[in-house]
């Protein structure tokens, strides 16, 4: 326990918690840098500061305490089969039945009334509502959940929200009578509240009666590209049904591949993937970080096909007018940091240089008078073994190959964070006379892609193995100047850029690529956040499919090739993939967390 900070030991008490609340001993709290989600018994809560603010505590505890009350008290099955199909509908729907679990554990549960309300308010300071102008601007489902929850709970309104509210509240009481009051009393049935909550929605001709699925939306209020939600399996709505579902409704952007097939054989459907968003904004893979059991025998991975993939220079992927709009936006990130940057630089210059030039050869016929011998030269000037001379110990030519994952569980914080780490690795390490190249990896489509497309027309042959476009990306390649690349890593921050990561196949890509390289050390360091996800791989193959595959990539590179691997990750732990790796949870941690991982590459092997 000696070795454990206090964020660890928040995070246990977290964990234990939400276990006790779920009654569920497998459940396993996570830190996010970004949006907080949960993927069945895994829960990424808000990361507090490292002095844990007491607010900020609330608001970690408060998710937690929500995401725990949802495996307790909610069904997902019997809720999705309830399902309104328009989208507005939907997404009332949703909220609705999240304020009535969070509900019950602010009535039974004293202790998380306060955990809970600071959930609220953090969920409600980036919900539209607290812009809405004029009532044509308030999200329906926003602010239905929160008259709700002030119904049910006796919590006022947030004070941010309060002015959008009050814009739709009188409309709303005048078309739903008194619906509010008889959900208020079925909050422990679910079935029974969701029938009142469906009346209540019917009453606001958002939908028809029976939701016919060819109704027209009647929720004129926002407009919303459908999010398709009514085949969510175990996924538990990574978005969680906030009161922000109106966003989500509102601005999905529109989906890249639209199939719609199930997987006649998968076990995962694939409606499970594609359940909560069909655009690009809506799709974030979860990292599940799930426990992990011993691989299958005679394990085989394979891709479906190689015809789709792609290995892309950044500067072929955007315009250079967009490019350098995203760097200055990167530069914007990096403002604070020059300090960072400097201090980072001059600490891993004089580790690495102290390697080169720190070894004597002593008893020496003529060099540097050797301080340790005065009182030999007094007693005996004629001796002849009085001096040193400085040798140089070997340093290798070395190169380092900084791997970025480019999934959609890094947008926001994260890749900023991958982003910034590859500046000031890449301008460090060319002051240090070290050669580096910057790749990521992701993949070209979400759900498959034509890969999905071409494994459908075959007549889906089972365990097709690998089945969606890689697209590894070259940001800055070895041998060139960072001067010349760096409008490069400004691409990262491009929206859409970020879809799913198949992390063993680009693990081996960077590998052979350090391989062909001249230099006698070669240093690979991932910056990744988490497990590989793919859903439609996962869908169709074994479970732990590309998981097992990255483990046994990461075991052969460490066992037996030549090149050094290492991992920083982003808000998770990446130990249990790589021996030799460190998690950071924001930049300001950058600086020592590189310098000690790189440092210890560096030294020279006996």
């Amino acid at each position: 326990m000696a070795d454990l900070t206090p964020l660890d030991l928040f995070k246990q008490a977290l964990t234990g918690t939400a276990r006790a609340l779920a009654r569920e001993p497998e459940v396993e709290v996570a830190w996010s840098a970004d949006k907080p989600t949960q993927s069945g018994k895994n829960m990424r809560v808000p990361l507090p500061g490292r002095d844990l603010p007491a607010e900020q505590a609330r608001e970690a505890r408060g998710f937690a305490d929500s995401y725990a009350l949802r495996l307790r008290h909610h069904d997902e099955g019997m809720h999705s089969r309830g399902a309104p199909p328009e989208p507005i509908a939907r997404a009332c729907y949703d909220a609705l039945e999240q304020v009535r679990y969070e509900a019950l554990g602010t009535t039974r549960y004293a202790g998380i009334r306060a955990n809970l309300d600071a959930a609220v308010e953090m969920r409600t300071r980036g919900d539209p509502i607290t812009r809405a102008e004029a009532a044509k601007d308030v999200p329906l489902p926003s602010a239905l959940s929160l008259m709700l929850r002030e119904a049910l709970t006796g919590e006022e309104v947030p004070e941010r929200a309060r002015a959008g509210v009050d814009m739709v509240r009188e409309e709303v009481l005048s078309r739903i009578g008194g619906d509010l009051d008889g959900l208020a009393d079925k909050l422990g049935d679910q079935k029974a509240f969701q029938s009142v909550a469906l009346d209540m929605l019917r009453n606001l001709d958002l939908t028809l009666p029976d939701a016919p699925e060819d109704a027209d939306d009647g929720g004129d209020e926002e407009e919303g590209e459908a999010p398709e939600e009514d085949e969510s399996g175990d996924e538990q709505n990574e978005g969680e049904a906030e009161p922000q579902a109106a966003e989500a409704a509102g601005e999905m952007a529109e989906g890249e591949e639209g199939e719609g097939e199930t997987d006649a054989e998968g076990e995962q459907d694939m409606s499970e993937g594609e359940a909560s968003d069909d655009g690009e904004e809506g799709m974030q893979p979860v990292r599940p970080n799930r426990p992990w059991t011993e691989e299958p025998e005679n394990f085989d991975y394979r891709a479906f096909t190689e015809k789709f993939d792609e290995v892309v220079e950044a500067d072929e992927l955007c315009d250079l007018e967009e490019l350098d709009r995203l760097r200055t936006y990167l530069d914007s990130q990096l403002a604070g940091l020059q300090g960072i940057v400097t201090r980072l630089a001059n600490r891993l210059q004089r580790r690495l240089m102290a390697q080169q030039n720190r070894s004597w050869d002593f008893d020496q016929e003529e060099g540097m008078l050797d301080a340790a011998r005065l009182t030999r030269v007094v007693v005996s000037p004629g001796h002849a073994l009085s001096y040193k001379v400085e040798r140089d110990t070997e340093f290798k030519d070395t190169v380092v190959t900084l791997l970025i994952d480019n999934s959609g569980s890094m947008r926001g914080r994260p890749i900023s964070i991958a982003a910034i780490s590859a500046d000031i690795l890449a301008r460090t390490l060319e002051r240090c006379g070290v050669k580096t190249e910057i790749l990521g990896f992701t993949t070209r489509a979400w759900k498959g892609g034509q890969s999905r497309e071409a494994w459908l027309a075959d007549g889906r042959p089972a365990s097709p193995g690998r089945l969606n476009d890689l697209r590894h990306i070259i940001y800055k390649q070895a041998d060139e100047p960072w001067r010349r690349a760096r409008r490069n890593l400004g691409l990262m921050m491009r929206e859409g850029l970020l879809k799913e990561n198949i992390d063993g196949e680009a693990l081996l890509w960077a590998h052979d690529r350090l391989l062909r390289r001249p230099e006698d050390r070669r240093i690979l360091m991932v910056i990744s956040d988490g497990a590989p996800v793919d859903d439609s791989t996962l869908s169709v193959n074994a479970a732990g499919y590309l998981e097992s595959h990255l483990r046994r990539v990461i075991a052969w590179i460490e066992k037996q090739s030549p090149v050094q691997l290492a991992a920083i990750g982003i808000g998770h732990d990446v130990t249990r993939y790589y021996r030799r790796s460190v998690t950071i949870m924001d930049v300001e941690q950058l600086g020592g967390t590189i310098i000690e991982q790189l440092a210890g590459l560096f030294e020279v092997e006996n």
